[in-house]
């Protein structure tokens, strides 16, 4: 798991000459900030991240089957998705952590074009979630090397309610008789899904007011179901299927926001870093949990102010971190110094 660079960077980087001045326009030097990388920061560019040849290295020491989580900018992401997918990785899904502080950087204009701007208020970053090739089948894959797969059941949902009885309901398990009838495979537990929680999804959010707004309120099944429906959704493409199965209703009420995970990061999670960009620990937790298992080893090689080694150590695995910049290794040191006293208290 990674956060590499996301080489937000201006024309003067990616268009300009060696030595190109600062864009700047009269004495407002209006586009100065933009032309210097993001926040000013020299290091972020995408030599390295949008490079296949550098990933193709981090797949060759991967295990087989092993998952990559790389973070991205939303308008610099395409770039690192395909250098990852053209290193020989798995492209499986793409992560959206949303969150409700980010600040729009816009040029915004005045006169006749007065209330126009030149940017969106920032409110996601999107996770590539990606894997090197199976040995063999997942389960063998598993068997041989002790990865290839999600930690599905660790990172599930709280519901948030205790549910109701799922006796006489139908699960998804489902089987189609050759006549088009279909039969169930019963299952107990609470009403709504498995009594660990609901399945992770790929959205996550802070849990900020302003982002849980923006959620509509989402009742569950609120009433019951007797079996005599007609099952009319069927009707276009297989004929009628059977009665609906028997359920009692769910009951839950609330914003969708409860669906989802949530990880919102607090001041103390900087630990005194400077860094521009760091990540909560909370989510980092989330995703160290979801693609490997305890014991396991995780490979940072844009370290930053080293969040993904203190929730490597929180989940009770280890990691090997890579930083190139050095006034971001102290921060590193500390940070897991920190963690680890914390722990042995």
């Amino acid at each position: 798991m990674t956060d590499p660079p996301y080489a937000l960077v201006s024309i003067v980087k990616r268009f300009g000459g060696e030595g190109t001045a600062t864009a700047k326009i009269g004495a407002s030097g209006v586009y100065s900030r933009a032309s210097a990388g993001f926040m000013g920061q020299t290091w972020d560019t995408g030599e390295t991240a949008f490079d296949p040849a550098f990933w193709a290295e981090v797949l060759r020491v991967l295990k087989p089957g092993a998952h990559l989580a790389a973070f991205g900018g939303t308008r610099t992401v395409h770039r690192l998705a395909c250098a990852i997918e053209d290193a020989g990785f798995i492209i499986r899904d793409q992560l959206a952590w949303v969150y409700g502080t980010g600040f729009p950087k816009s040029h915004n204009q005045r006169g006749e074009w007065d209330g126009w701007g030149t940017a969106l208020k920032p409110a996601f970053e999107p996770i590539v979630l990606a894997q090197k090739p199976l040995d063999g089948t997942v389960a063998q894959n598993l068997r041989r090397w002790g990865v290839g797969a999600l930690n599905i059941d660790a990172c599930r949902v709280e519901g948030g309610h205790a549910g109701v009885s799922r006796e006489g309901e139908a699960s998804a398990q489902r089987r189609y008789s050759k006549s088009g009838s279909t039969t169930y495979t019963l299952a107990p537990g609470p009403r709504g899904g498995d009594a660990r929680g609901r399945w992770p999804a790929n959205l996550m959010h802070d849990g900020s007011a302003e982002v849980a707004s923006a959620f509509p309120t989402a009742p569950g099944q609120q009433g019951a179901v007797t079996g005599d429906e007609p099952s009319a959704l069927t009707n276009n493409v297989y004929r009628a299927f059977g009665g609906r199965p028997p359920s009692s209703p769910r009951g839950d009420t609330g914003s969708a926001a409860r669906f989802f995970y949530c990880a919102k990061a607090t001041a103390a999670e900087r630990r005194g870093s400077r860094h521009p960009t760091v990540k909560p620990v909370n989510l980092k937790r989330w995703v160290c949990r979801l693609i490997a298992p305890p014991g396991a080893m995780i490979l940072d090689p844009f370290a930053g102010s080293g969040t993904t080694g203190e929730a490597a150590l929180l989940e009770g695995q280890r990691s090997m971190l890579i930083e190139r910049e050095p006034q971001f290794c102290a921060d590193i040191e500390r940070r897991l110094s920190d963690a680890s006293k914390g722990m042995a208290a």
